[in-house]
């Protein structure tokens, strides 16, 4: 029953939602495994979970990756534009640091 598909998408790359749809999807097929005794609904479910919450945990780290680098290059981005005065490219910087470091906090992990 486990789609093979959970720790892929389109792109090949890991997916918070995918891998959340995937986990709780496992959830349901293993709990109904459960509730008809059909073992295989109990394995494929658990393995399409466990495949689920690593394709969740694989997007959290990339994620959190990318926003460590936009946070250094719009740090190095700002200073430049600071010491060049730059104000445009200053601030450009800035807005990229504060893109990395939200993206950095959506993908703390807890």
């Amino acid at each position: 029953m486990a789609d093979s598909s959970a720790n892929n998408t389109a792109s090949g790359q890991p997916n918070k939602m995918t891998g959340q749809w995937h986990s709780t999807k496992g959830n349901v097929v293993e709990a109904i495994g459960n509730m008809t005794g059909l073992e295989s609904w109990q394995r494929s479910g658990k393995e399409e979970h466990a495949a689920g919450e690593a394709e969740y945990k694989a997007a959290q780290v990339k994620g959190y990756a990318e926003g460590t680098k936009d946070r250094a290059g719009g740090y190095m981005q700002s200073v430049t534009g600071a010491l060049t005065n730059d104000k445009e490219q200053q601030a450009k910087g800035n807005v990229r640091n504060e893109h990395g470091q939200a993206q950095q906090e959506v993908n703390r992990r807890a």
